[in-house]
């Protein structure tokens, strides 16, 4: 009896490609759940540490850290299951459509943190 694999809209098409692909895949997904840690600890530490910031750039810049670092893990599932049945179906993968909203962000986050320290 074959064993079902989750999730079946991944893996009941296609065919499985190299092992290799699928674990570097997989690997992409970690660094995901990774960066979404950094940036929930990051938003943390600003909400926590006694810096010299105006609470409204403050709260922002925390704002906009947790809200990346709860879309990270979200979109590094949803970016795992495309390639992976684009792998299993030999089409071409996915670009990586959050990448430049975590830059933007990162950005602001930053911009704020920085004009709340001189101010």
């Amino acid at each position: 009896m074959p064993q079902t694999r989750f999730p079946r809209r991944v893996y009941d098409r296609g065919t499985d490609p190299d092992p290799r692909f699928s674990l570097a895949n997989e690997r992409t997904f970690l660094a995901w759940i990774r960066t979404s840690l950094a940036l929930l600890a990051g938003g943390v530490a600003l909400a926590a540490l006694p810096l010299d910031i105006p609470l409204g750039l403050r709260i922002g810049a925390v704002a906009i850290l947790l809200g990346l670092g709860l879309a990270a893990p979200i979109y590094g599932w949803i970016a795992w299951m495309r390639n992976e049945r684009a792998l299993r179906e030999a089409n071409p993968l996915h670009a990586p459509s959050l990448a430049i909203v975590i830059v933007v962000g990162l950005v602001l986050a930053g911009a704020l943190v920085a004009t709340g320290l001189m101010l």
